[in-house]
């Protein structure tokens, strides 16, 4: 019987989550409005709960302030795409282990073209 409740505890408790808030600026500190994001848990605890599979993809955009929240995700590392018009597109994979994080990306102006000929 202790045996059971040993092995069942642990899926009953479920993966430890996290709720994140991303904000997205320019160099100058700006936020970056109607940015994409695509938000994606990629390793770290059980992403099961009692059988049911828990939501570890978002595609959404940042509000007219930069930010954008997530609902909660596993704790674990997450990887972050930002994609925003006149600017460089980004991609990060971030350790998450807080039950709430604010992390802040900052992006880069898009480089100039250069040709051959």
């Amino acid at each position: 019987m202790i045996l059971c409740l040993a092995i069942l505890l642990p899926l009953l408790i479920g993966a430890p989550m996290t709720t994140l808030t991303i904000e997205v600026k320019n160099q100058a500190g700006k936020p970056v409005e109607h940015a994409s994001l695509t938000v994606k848990f990629v390793k770290g605890h059980s992403i099961v709960k009692l059988g049911k599979k828990i939501m570890t993809e978002w595609d959404l955009h940042t509000n007219q302030e930069g930010r954008a929240k997530i609902p909660r995700i596993p704790q674990g590392s997450i990887l972050i795409q930002v994609n925003a018009k006149n600017y460089q597109t980004f991609g990060g994979t971030f350790e998450v282990d807080e039950e709430q994080k604010t992390i802040e990306i900052k992006l880069n102006s898009p480089q100039p073209q250069y040709t051959a000929h």
